[in-house]
């Protein structure tokens, strides 16, 4: 994601009271959230090592 091209709206008195962002842009941020939210569900599952992983997949036949 590069540099943010966004535009501020301003009530009367100049306060800023929202945001115009490209769509690409409010995409990848959502896209971001999602992840983000996917990691905080799974952060208390247990782990396995790489090489475990690697012994499943082949089991499996995916690798």
């Amino acid at each position: 994601m590069g540099k943010f091209q966004e535009q501020y709206i301003v009530d009367q008195k100049g306060q800023k009271t929202a945001v115009v962002l490209p769509l690409q842009e409010y995409e990848e941020l959502l896209e971001d959230l999602h992840d983000l939210a996917i990691i905080a569900e799974r952060r208390d599952e247990a782990v396995i090592s790489f090489e475990e992983l690697k012994r499943r997949l082949k089991k499996d036949g995916l690798l």
